[in-house]
């Protein structure tokens, strides 16, 4: 299935952590649609940033409970994807982050 490359990846994660793994190990971290594969999140990041993906690993993470006055309420899950760029490789949008 061929999707549009800003529909698989919602955002990008900009935390200690992956500021951590971007300067150590070269990789980027984003938000992803829970549906998509690996296959489909190389694809996307190499045609929407133009840079070429060594690899991609992928981690589901369901929403938390939350509390809303008195309700109790819950977050939606999410899928996290660590893509690992080839050497030399930089996408500018992380660049001053």
């Amino acid at each position: 299935m061929s999707r549009n490359p800003s529909s698989i990846i919602r955002r990008p994660l900009i935390t200690e952590k992956s500021a951590l793994q971007k300067e150590l190990s070269n990789q980027v971290a984003f938000e992803v649609d829970r549906r998509a594969n690996k296959i489909e999140i190389r694809r996307a990041v190499e045609a929407q940033f133009g840079v070429k993906v060594l690899g991609v690993r992928t981690a589901n993470f369901r929403g938390k409970k939350v509390r809303y006055g008195r309700t109790m309420g819950r977050k939606s899950d999410w899928k996290r994807a660590l893509v690992t760029l080839a050497p030399g490789e930089r996408i500018e949008y992380f660049e001053g982050a």
